[in-house]
This record gives structure tokens, sequence and C-alpha cells, in this order.
């Protein structure tokens, strides 16, 4: 089983929004990574990684969503299901593939629970791929995007309507990734000045297709929120790119 839904997401098409462009992902095989299911491991798309979140507790965000509907029905998603434009899914970039998250709408309060079973969306600005229902249900049909807010849920307990609450949904220990560079001077010298401006800065070493890289992360935070505010803030400023990465 565990070799099918890694084969799956090594051949699935990754999917951005409303009939865009499709994305071939390649899932990266480290020593970290190893002891991982393959849809857990970290991965590569147009030369950017990224690394799936081991736990959905705490996990709030807001931003933009898109949605994708006909040109992907019927397709394989990321974790072997077949796409559903009817059902209510999404796709999202780090989330734990089957957990749960309620989609609000910022412009009028509509609210859908959709599961995430699909990896998605890479357009720059875009923090989760709707499937046509749950784009309905959020009126962003007719609109094709809309700034909203997901917040983590949980998993289906044995089938029955609920959810298998955490203690906390703002737990965990988090950092925002500003870069990777292959040479250290680099890195440690962005530390150095991320640091003087946040108090804490790390660099972390890690290999990619037999490459090793310097990895520059900002802050230990111990919730989702704080770390996603201080992602805002260098994602506005030199960092576009700055994504938050779980320490856990």
């Amino acid at each position: 089983m565990r070799l099918f839904i890694f084969c799956c997401l090594l051949c699935t098409l990754l999917l951005t929004a409303c009939g865009g462009p499709a994305y071939r992902t390649r899932v990266l095989d480290t020593p970290e990574s190893r002891r991982l299911k393959g849809y857990e491991r970290p991965y590569m798309v147009n030369g950017r990684r990224y690394d799936p979140l081991p736990d959905h507790r705490g996990f709030v965000q807001e931003g933009i969503a898109s949605w994708y509907g006909r040109k992907f029905h019927g397709r394989k998603t990321s974790n072997g299901e077949i796409y559903d434009m009817y059902a209510m899914t999404a796709a999202h970039k780090t989330l734990p593939l089957g957990v749960y998250v309620r989609v609000t709408n910022r412009r009028n309060g509509r609210q859908a629970v959709v599961r995430i079973n699909d990896r998605g969306p890479f357009v720059a600005g875009r923090i989760i791929d709707l499937s046509y229902a749950a784009a309905r249900q959020l009126d962003i049909v007719e609109t094709g995007t809309a700034p909203v807010r997901i917040e983590a849920l949980g998993y289906r307990a044995d089938g029955r309507d609920g959810y298998r609450q955490p203690k906390s949904y703002d737990a965990g220990v988090f950092a925002v990734q500003v870069g990777a560079f292959s040479l250290a001077d680099n890195a440690y010298r962005l530390a150095a000045r991320l640091r003087g401006l946040f108090g804490t800065a790390s660099v972390a070493e890690g290999v990619v297709a037999g490459r090793r890289f310097f990895r520059v992360r900002v802050g230990r935070f111990v919730s989702l929120a704080a770390a996603e505010k201080v992602r805002a803030e260098l994602a506005a400023g030199d960092f576009a790119g700055a994504f938050v990465v779980s320490l856990q």
C-alpha cells in the first residue's frame, strides 16, 4: 500500500487553480525522509522544495483561495484518490493528507469544511485549491479567487461525523525558512543579519539529490500563528518566498 501511494505521488500531476497549468512533482529521498511514507516526504516543484507538516495541530493560515474543476475531474490526486469536483475536498502544499480544514471566505463569511487529498496550488500567493463544490459553497466560482482563513480541524473518527480534536490548535515548534544556499558562508552571513533583526536565526544543513544545502531559518515559535506573522513580515520585504516549517 505504501508503495502504491508513493508511486501515485511520483506520477500525479499536481494541480493549480481554475484549470491552470499542471506540474509534476519529484519526491525527495533523503536519509531524514526514508522513514516517512511517500506522501509525507519533502518534494520539489519547479525547483522549490516543500516540506509537508507532520502534524496539523495549531494550523491557521490566511491568504488567497482558488479552485479547480472539470478539467481535472476524474484524475488522480496526490493520495491516489480520483478527483471528484463535486466532493468537498481541496489541495494544500504542506498540510497532512486526509486532514479536514474549515475554510472561511473573508469577504462574505461563508464557511466550508473540506478534506485535503491533493497537493497545490503552485501559484504565488495562493494557499489552497478548492474543489468546485467547495468553491460554490463559499461563493467564489465566478470570481475564481477569494481571501480566506484556514483552520485545521482533525480527522474523522471511526467513520462517524465528528473530528478527533487535538488538545490544542495553538501548539508546536515552528520556524520561517527564508532561503537555501549551496555555500555555507552565504547562509551564515544571512543568518547573522536576520538574527540582529529577529533575535533568533539558524542554519540547517540538508542533502537534496546528492547536493548539500544550507537552509536559513528565522525564529523558534511555539504557535503557527506567531510564525505566520513573522513570515508575512518577511514576505512583504526581501523574502517573498519565505514559508513556515515545523521543527518537530
